[in-house]
C-alpha cells in the first residue's frame, strides 16, 4: 500500500528473519505455544483439564484467526483477551482453561523475551559473520604498510591489517557482552497479576510446591532453564534496558569502522563496493559516494539513541508497574534490533568487497616518512662520527625547509634529498632508501594481528563455524 506509512527499518533495511521475529505472526504463535505450554503443565500437576482439550489447543495453534480477533478487540479494548477469545472460538472444548489462572503479561511478557532471546541469537551470528571477514582481511594485510593519524594528522606507521584489528577488537569486546546476555536468558515464568502467585495458589489450594513446579513445567516446555525468582506485573524492565546496552554497543562498534571507511574512501586507500550501474550523485556523475558505509553510521546513530528509551522506561515504573512501558517498547524494542540487524547486513556486505589501493597507500606513506625517519637518521649519521647536536639542528632546518615547500609551494616532500645532499650525515642514498623502507617502521604490527587473532578470535569462529560463510544482499 502506498497511502499509508511503513517504516524503512522494515520495507529497506532488516532482514526477513529479524522481520519474522517482531512480525504478528510470531508473537501470537508464541502466545499460544504459552496457553498450551500452561494448559499441559496444570493438567500435569492435577488440575481437571482433558487431553482431547489440549489436543485442540494444539490442532489451532498455529492457524491464528485474526478476523475474530480484531474484531473481538474493538469491542474490549483488550489485545489479550481478544485472542484468548479468538483461540476459544476455534478451540470449543478447550476455551473453558486458556489462559487458565494466568495474567496478560503471562503471554505478553514472557513472549517479549522469548522475542528478544532468539533476535539476540539472529544478531551474534551475524557478528561472528563480521568478525570472520574481518579476521581473514586483517591476516591478508597484516604486513601491509600504511599511515596512521591520531588527531586525523599523519603519526606513526601502522598496517592495515593491525588496523582493522581495531574494528575486530570492538566486536569481540561486544561479542562478550551478547554471550553474557545469551548465558543469563530467563523467562517470566508463571507469576501471576502481581507476581505473588496468588491465583495459582489458589488452583492447587494452597499446595506452594505444585506453583513452583508449575512455573518450573512451563518455562521447560518454553525452553528455558530459569525463570526470574521475583518479579511484579512483568519481567524485570531492566532487561530491556541491557539488550539495548548491547545492541548500542554493536552500535557504536560498526559506527567506528563505518567512519574509518568514509575517511579512508576519501584518501582513495580503501574502498567500499560499488556496483557498476550505481549512481553517486545526481549532478556529480564521477562521484563514488560511501553510501554503505554511510548508512552503517545513521542506523547506528538511531540505535544509539533509542538505547536511552528502555533505559528510562525501567527508571520510571512504579510499583508492581505501570502501563506507559507498552507503547514504547513496542517501538523502541524492535526498532533497535531491526536497525542492528540491518547494520551488521551492511557490515557483511562492506567487507565482502572491499577494496585496498596499494599504490595510494605508498604514495601517502612516503609523502611523510621522511618527517618520521628523520630521529632513525639522526642516529645514523651520529654513527658515521657526526655531532648530535650539529645533525639535529641541520635536520630542524632542512625539514622546515621542506615543509614549507610542500605547504607553500605545493611542491613534492624533498627532505630526503636535501640531507643526502648535506655532507655533514655522511650518507648516500642508496643508503637512505634502505633505511627509509616502510616496513622498517610498523613495529610490531605482525605480531599483534597475529597474536589477537590467534589467541582471542580463532577459537571463538571455530566453534560456530557452522553458522559462518554467510554473505548479506542489500535491497536499495
Amino acid at each position: 500500500m502506498n497511502d499509508i506509512y511503513e517504516s524503512p527499518l522494515a520495507t529497506r533495511y532488516a532482514s526477513k528473519e529479524m522481520l519474522y521475529l517482531f512480525s504478528a505472526d510470531m508473537k501470537f504463535k508464541t502466545w499460544r505455544k504459552l496457553w498450551i505450554a500452561l494448559a499441559e503443565s496444570e493438567k500435569e500437576l492435577g488440575l481437571d483439564i482433558s487431553q482431547e482439550q489440549i489436543d485442540e489447543l494444539k490442532q489451532f495453534k498455529d492457524t491464528i484467526n485474526y478476523d475474530v480477533a480484531k474484531a473481538r478487540e474493538k469491542e474490549v479494548r483488550h489485545d489479550v483477551m481478544a485472542h484468548v477469545y479468538a483461540y476459544g472460538v476455534q478451540a470449543a472444548k478447550a476455551k473453558p482453561i486458556i489462559h487458565l489462572g494466568a495474567t496478560s503479561c503471562y503471554v505478553g511478557d514472557n513472549t517479549d523475551i522469548v522475542i528478544m532471546d532468539q533476535a539476540i541469537e539472529l544478531i551474534k551470528g551475524k557478528i561472528l559473520n563480521v568478525m570472520d571477514k574481518l579476521a581473514s582481511f586483517a591476516i591478508q594485510y597484516k604486513s601491509m604498510p600504511t599511515l596512521g593519524f591520531t588527531h586525523y594528522q599523519p603519526a606513526q606507521l601502522t598496517t592495515v591489517g593491525k588496523r582493522a584489528c581495531l574494528w575486530l577488537e570492538d566486536l569481540w569486546m561486544d561479542m562478550m557482552d551478547v554471550e553474557h546476555l545469551i548465558s543469563k536468558k530467563r523467562l517470566r515464568g508463571v507469576k501471576g497479576t502481581t507476581g505473588t502467585q496468588a491465583s495459582f495458589l489458589n488452583l492447587f489450594d494452597g499446595n506452594h510446591e505444585k506453583v513452583l513446579a508449575l512455573d518450573e513445567l512451563v518455562a521447560e516446555k518454553m525452553g528455558y532453564q530459569k525463570t526470574y525468582p521475583i518479579t511484579g506485573q512483568t519481567y524485570p524492565r531492566k532487561l530491556d534496558a541491557q539488550m539495548l546496552g548491547v545492541l548500542s554497543g554493536i552500535a557504536q562498534s560498526a559506527y567506528k569502522f563505518s567512519n574509518d571507511i568514509r575517511l579512508l574512501q576519501n584518501l582513495k586507500e580503501i574502498e567500499e563496493p560499488f556496483g557498476k550501474h550505481q549512481i553517486g550523485s545526481s549532478a556529480m556523475a564521477y562521484k563514488r559516494n560511501p553510501m554503505r558505509s554511510e548508512r552503517i553510521s545513521a542506523l547506528a546513530r538511531y540505535v544509539i539513541t533509542t538505547s536511552l528509551n528502555p533505559a528510562i522506561t525501567a527508571s520510571t515504573q512504579w510499583f508492581e508497574r505501570t502501563l506507559d512501558d507498552s507503547a514504547n517498547k513496542r517501538i523502541a524494542v524492535s526498532e533497535a534490533f531491526l536497525a542492528v540487524d540491518a547494520i551488521l547486513n551492511i557490515y557483511m556486505n562492506v567487507m565482502d568487497g572491499l577494496v585496498v589501493y596499494p599504490n595510494v597507500i605508498h604514495q601517502r606513506i612516503m609523502s611523510e616518512l621522511p618527517f618520521m625517519a628523520t630521529e632513525t637518521i639522526l642516529m645514523e649519521g651520529v654513527k658515521r662520527g657526526g655531532d648530535r647536536q650539529e645533525l639535529h639542528e641541520r635536520i630542524r632546518i632542512h625539514s622546515m625547509a621542506a615543509g614549507k615547500q610542500v605547504k607553500m609551494e605545493g611542491k613534492p616532500n624533498d627532505l630526503i634529498e636535501r640531507i643526502i645532499e648535506d655532507d655533514c650525515f655522511k650518507i648516500t642514498e642508496e643508503e637512505i632508501n634502505e633505511l627509509l623502507k616502510p616496513e622498517n617502521f610498523i613495529g610490531r604490527c605482525v605480531e599483534q594481528v597475529e597474536a589477537f587473532i590467534e589467541e582471542h578470535i580463532s577459537q571463538l569462529l571455530k566453534d560456530n563455524e557452522e553458522i559462518l560463510g554467510k554473505s548479506a544482499k542489500l535491497e536499495v
